[in-house]
């Protein structure tokens, strides 16, 4: 059948749309990759970034080959808890996913695991990069995705099978920012604490990053990318909502936009006052990690939550990061970018937050088109009921459940296997010394230490 021009028109504003927001969510790498250079000390600069382009590279081919298909794979077989179709792109485009549609969730599976080598930066193998990335991106994360995100999945908020309504999670919070927290949970665990991070006594031995200023862009160009992440899951923005005379998606998308902004923003001037009352000084690393720690809580409920409601996420997601990170310290847990205590611990806020505040309106307009007549759980403290609140939970629940099964185990046998984690002679020298060769920057202060260049052009190492 011939599509009128209006169709035409229509589809290919909210292709231009979504690839516009899928170019903005990959942006994010390099906003993660200055973020990690910043984060840690100099000596480990390269080794970062270099996993920073690993975890996209990677992260391309196995969510080509099987990420895709067992995330959206909906077929004559299609079942709750993993997709059976659309291997290695076969059948698509279809009438329901084209091109533009896996690119835009590849963008979203790569951020993954650039969350979870944060966690075990500056002392993990580079092939141990190449193993998890792989098995996160192509298997661990899409099968959280099929759940929540397919049609088909027993968590979806479109198939409302779970207590009549699913669980919300628009942009990720949980299957996203909660899947790679996990997993750099069990990581840095298994590591354990870099050298020198704690002294005999237990007490922490501060490892500050080299570059406040690649922290600091990073964090902006992050904030930049979430206007895609957030704002872009909407997929199309040319949807009108029935009843209306001016409101559609695109209303939504900026409501979204906002919501986003002022969570984060609420987040990064509370940890910043926070830790001034804590520490006794201002820092600026502190506002940074505080400000993506409330864009990680606003992700699951960004579309369906007024702006007000997004001020209080922010708020209190910044005292979850706060309170995690002093936790983390006194039981010697050692996460280099915090991504454990932020994506983790924040991206769980942020879904027990949805459940408490979406509005009944906005939950029918992102959910069902804003159809009239339609009767949904909705926040619990507007007076929505426990069936919303329940998903929620259940979704944070099996996720630390399949995260922790799944990754345990792989973190676990490469550590056994001697893959895992770097030597300590390795570690105290520096991974861009040990492992690639050279340091990123051409003036290192100890680029010329005798030890170094002796191991450098191939002496034998101390015992």
């Amino acid at each position: 059948m011939e599509v009128s021009w209006e169709q035409s028109v229509t589809d290919s504003i909210n292709t231009i749309y979504l690839l516009f927001s899928a170019y903005l969510v990959f942006m994010m790498q390099l906003g993660f990759a200055m973020l990690c250079a910043g984060s840690v000390r100099a000596k480990n600069a390269m080794n970062i970034m270099l996993t920073n382009v690993v975890d996209a590279v990677v992260g391309s081919i196995s969510y080509y080959l099987f990420g895709f298909a067992f995330a959206f794979g909906d077929g004559a077989n299609s079942n709750p808890f993993i997709g059976t179709t659309f291997f290695a792109l076969k059948d698509i485009p279809d009438t329901s996913y084209d091109y533009s549609y896996f690119l835009y969730q590849w963008a979203f599976a790569i951020a993954v695991a650039g969350i979870t080598s944060g966690s075990i930066a500056e002392r993990t193998q580079f092939s141990a990069y190449l193993v998890f990335s792989f098995f996160l991106s192509g298997f661990v994360y899409p099968i959280v995705v099929h759940w929540v995100w397919s049609s088909s999945g027993w968590l979806s908020p479109s198939s409302e099978t779970l207590f009549g309504s699913g669980a919300i999670d628009f942009a990720g919070s949980g299957v996203v920012h909660l899947v790679g927290g996990i997993a750099g949970l069990w990581g840095s665990f298994i590591q354990g604490p870099r050298v020198g991070r704690f002294d005999a006594f237990g007490k922490p031995v501060p490892m500050r990053g080299h570059n406040a200023t690649l922290v600091v862009l990073g964090t902006f160009l992050l904030w930049f990318g979430w206007f895609g992440f957030n704002p872009g899951s909407f997929g199309k923005i040319l949807v009108a909502y029935p009843n209306t005379t001016s409101q559609g998606n695109w209303t939504g998308v900026g409501r979204t936009a906002v919501t986003t902004t002022l969570a984060g923003s609420t987040a990064g001037l509370t940890t910043l006052f926070g830790r001034r009352l804590l520490v006794g000084h201002w820092d600026a690393l502190d506002a940074c990690n505080g400000l993506l720690g409330g864009f990680v809580a606003i992700t699951s409920g960004c579309s369906v939550v007024e702006p007000w409601a997004a001020i209080v996420c922010g708020f209190c997601a910044a005292w979850v990061l706060i309170g995690l990170n002093i936790l983390a310290l006194k039981l010697q847990f050692d996460d280099p970018l915090e991504a454990t205590q932020l994506h983790g611990g924040c991206g769980a806020w942020g879904l027990i937050f949805t459940g408490l505040f979406a509005k009944k309106e906005f939950v029918i307009q992102v959910y069902n088109s804003g159809a009239a007549g339609v009767v949904r759980p909705y926040g619990l403290l507007l007076g929505g009921g426990w069936g919303l609140i329940g998903c929620q939970v259940v979704e944070l629940l099996v996720i630390v459940a399949w995260v922790s099964i799944t990754m345990g185990p792989v973190f676990f046998a490469l550590d056994k296997l001697k893959m895992f984690r770097i030597s300590i002679d390795d570690e105290v020298a520096g991974l861009d010394i040990s492992s690639h060769g050279g340091y990123a920057y051409a003036a290192h202060p100890q680029e010329n230490h005798p030890s170094l260049l002796l191991r450098l052009y191939g002496y034998p190492r101390s015992k």
